[in-house]
């Protein structure tokens, strides 16, 4: 595997963008769009695979905390591998969070998501 690089977050891919973009504003099935029918999300130690379990992760996720979210880093490893990085704040637990997102493109599509710190 090739050596992260850091790129402005404005040099992610166009679907990454539009994913973050829409997950952020909590729009589920938009960011779903991003995703290739059998795309595997992992986040807070749980898996979610295929269209249905991932529609129900981006319902889910964060539902029951407030919170804003700032994408404040992008790397690019290879030109299926990108990382995005972002900085929470809100009423969850700890308050406080730089969480990785680390992307595997398969072609224009998000094949895997792996979210964690």
């Amino acid at each position: 595997m090739s050596t992260p690089t850091s790129i402005r977050p404005d040099q992610l891919p166009a679907p990454i963008r539009a994913y973050l973009a829409a997950h952020g504003a909590r729009d589920a099935e938009t960011a779903l769009r991003a995703f290739a029918p059998g795309a595997v999300v992992v986040d807070e130690g749980r898996t979610y695979r295929g269209t249905e379990e991932i529609r129900g992760f981006l319902t889910r996720a964060g539902a029951a905390f407030r919170y804003t979210t700032e994408l404040v880093a992008a790397e690019r490893t290879d030109d299926a591998r990108w990382v995005a990085v972002n900085h929470l704040e809100g009423d969850f637990p700890g308050g406080v969070a730089d969480l990785r997102y680390r992307f595997v493109m398969d072609g224009d599509l998000i094949a895997e998501l792996v979210i964690a710190p």
